[in-house]
């Protein structure tokens, strides 16, 4: 069986992100979605947790369709050492056969370990970002259309602008 590996943040997970992991899911019969940076939440660029981000995935991937029985989601922490990385993933993780990365430094560790690496296709990779998701969110802007109708459901049901709000010190959005 062929399987896939695909690393992200999630910070939140967009239509980029659910875009391309489809298309991964072309390629592979299955794929291993990894939660990257899990034990980080409560901060401007991690706002959300590892429990979060997966229930977002679960939640999008089911909206568009995508069988939960093609992916795994597995959360991995960040490790001080970079080329230790690698190890901890495939400690926590089901096997894989290939990764799916565009991240030079990802593609790097993971070449050097002996895997196969291939490009992600982005899909409108300047409007799909978690980055501009989180500035309009702050700022007041709409940022819901640039999520799945679930993702953006479950956002406002864990208060998550509020959350962001209050971790930079903004009772009220920025203009």
């Amino acid at each position: 069986m062929k399987r896939g590996l695909f690393v992200g943040r999630f910070q939140p997970l967009h239509i980029g992100h659910i875009q391309a992991i489809k298309n991964v899911l072309e390629k592979v019969e299955e794929l291993v979605i990894i939660i990257g940076s899990s034990q980080r939440s409560h901060e401007i660029d991690n706002p959300f947790t590892a429990g979060e981000r997966i229930e977002m995935i679960h939640k999008a991937l089911n909206e568009a369709g995508v069988d939960r029985a093609c992916y795994y989601t597995v959360p991995v922490p960040d490790c001080e050492m970079h080329t230790t990385w690698v190890s901890v993933v495939r400690t926590l993780s089901p096997r894989f056969d290939i990764v799916f990365s565009n991240e030079p430094l990802t593609r790097r560790l993971f070449k050097e370990e002996g895997y196969k690496i291939e490009g992600i296709q982005l899909y409108e990779r300047e409007l799909y970002s978690a980055t501009e998701i989180r500035k309009r969110m702050l700022a007041g802007k709409n940022w819901e259309k640039l999520v799945s109708k679930s993702v953006a459901t479950y956002i406002k049901e864990i208060k998550g602008i509020e959350r962001l709000l209050e971790i930079t010190k903004t009772d009220k959005p920025i203009k």
